[in-house]
């Protein structure tokens, strides 16, 4: 057997030692990568879940706004029937002939007391 040079076998070394020295900056390197990915996947968990808040609330909004919508409609065709039957009321009030002709006041005692009359109906 031949004896190994003293040198070679220091060189072994160095490199061995070299090797396990990057091997253990790459697992930490790693495992510094594998915590960033991690804090990555639950910061975009996090926005998916916000998103989705927001969009739920924007859903309800839209439907609250139809309905509102819908309320708004009926309320504005009641009052427009509303209105049209006062139009129409008022229009006949002053085509109407005066009840006392001549006598302003006594013709407006008599659709005063007319006017009363279909109140208590």
């Amino acid at each position: 057997m031949t004896p190994i040079p003293i040198y070679l076998l220091a060189a072994s070394v160095a490199i061995n030692a070299a090797l396990g020295v990057a091997w253990q900056r790459a697992g930490n390197h790693a495992r510094e990568l594998q915590a960033q990915i991690a804090a990555a996947q639950g910061e975009r968990d996090h926005a998916l879940q916000t998103a989705q808040a927001c969009s739920d609330g924007v859903q309800r909004l839209q439907a609250l706004a139809e309905s509102r919508a819908r309320e708004a409609a009926a309320a504005r065709r009641q009052a427009a029937q509303t209105a049209a039957e006062h139009a129409r009321r008022a229009d006949a009030a002053l085509a109407a002939p005066p009840a006392v002709p001549g006598d302003d006041c006594a013709s407006a005692r008599v659709r005063v007391g007319q006017w009363l009359k279909g109140r208590a109906r």
